[in-house]
């Protein structure tokens, strides 16, 4: 189908608005957090080595932001309504582990409770029931299904919360990804779901501002965890019906491809060295690069160039016959699996 002017207008419209919301917010959002005290103190854990008593504001910013422009530009119906409702469990979640701290299966009940409710309004992967399995009923695919998507949800929601390790690194993932998903879904006529993209990549453009190097606010697990939590619903919410699976399964884990490896090295260091895989360390993609020489602020744009270079080759997968998509899938699974032995190997002390 064609793209209209007008849609692009709107689409510029609403994310020009998301970067003015998050910016007029932000300095209330610090101030709130600082009265909550929601600060992140230096040296309080081995891992925290900013230099001053930093606010975790960042959920704020983006809860409020998306509380006064969803109304705004009428998104306020199905999907994105149930999105948005579960996503404030994973919030709140979050704002509570921020304050209180939580232990990991406390936070992953909320995880999993989101998801659910998501998952009751019929946000779920079908691609196992595209076909005929031995010995697997219907009601035991659908099952299956179920706990993919539960897997996906949480997997996603935690990834970015362990990649946001450094100023702006988490945020600026975010906002390429919701780049792209605004793109592809404009593409496929989802309207919806790209204005919302629109909207969530105006507040990560507004969020970085305050973010970047030096931060005056962090994301906090409230932030983290809430921006996993979209990005992951709007994955799983974009179905371009008009191209063949083969070429778009795997699309949604080419654009969030960085959080993806980068969990997956964590946890793959933290069980090499018999520590808990929710234990806090310097084991990240960013640490490592840091390691070996990058500066920190170059190791910051690496990470970022490499998601954009992950999301441009999935985005072209999405114009190519599935033999050839598959194809590339491949070659970029099979780098990552590369870089994991490298980087695993070069600083597995760390």
């Amino acid at each position: 189908m064609s793209i209209s002017f007008m849609q692009i207008i709107g689409l510029l419209k609403e994310n020009a608005l998301g970067i003015m919301m998050a910016l007029a917010l932000g300095p209330m959002a610090v101030w709130v957090a600082r009265r909550m005290r929601l600060v992140d103190i230096p040296g309080s854990a081995s891992h925290k080595l900013h230099h001053l008593p930093t606010p975790l504001a960042g959920g704020i910013v983006l809860a409020l932001s998306l509380i006064l422009l969803i109304p705004l530009f009428h998104l306020w119906q199905k999907p994105i309504s149930t999105l948005l409702a579960a996503a404030t469990i994973v919030f709140l979640f979050g704002l509570w582990d921020d304050a209180k701290g939580l232990s990991a299966p406390q936070k992953l009940a909320g995880q999993i409770l989101a998801s659910i409710l998501l998952i009751a309004s019929d946000v779920s992967v079908r691609f196992l029931g595209g076909f005929p399995i031995p010995f697997l009923s219907d009601k035991m695919i659908t099952v299956l299904n179920w706990g993919v998507t539960i897997f996906w949800f949480v997997g996603i929601t935690n990834a970015f919360n362990l990649v946001d390790s450094m100023d702006g690194l988490a945020i600026g993932i975010g906002g390429i990804a919701f780049a792209f998903f605004m793109g592809m879904a404009l593409v496929a006529q989802q309207i919806s779901l790209a204005n919302f993209s629109a909207v969530c990549l105006g507040i990560c453009i507004g969020l970085y501002f305050f973010n970047v190097s030096p931060a005056r606010l962090f994301l906090g697990d409230a932030g983290a965890q809430t921006l996993g939590f979209i990005l992951a619903a709007v994955a799983m919410i974009y179905t371009p019906e008009n191209l063949p699976q083969g070429s778009s399964w795997f699309v949604p884990i080419m654009v969030l491809g960085i959080p993806i490896f980068d969990t997956t090295l964590v946890v793959i260091s933290r069980l090499r060295r018999h520590k808990s895989i929710f234990s806090a360390d310097q084991s990240h993609t960013y640490h490592r690069l840091v390691a070996l020489g990058v500066d920190p602020n170059r190791a910051v744009v690496t990470i970022h160039l490499g998601s954009l270079a992950l999301s441009l080759l999935a985005f072209i997968a999405l114009s190519l016959t599935p033999w050839l998509a598959t194809t590339i899938f491949g070659v970029v699974l099979c780098a990552g699996l590369v870089a994991l032995f490298l980087l695993g190997r070069r600083t597995s002390q760390s």
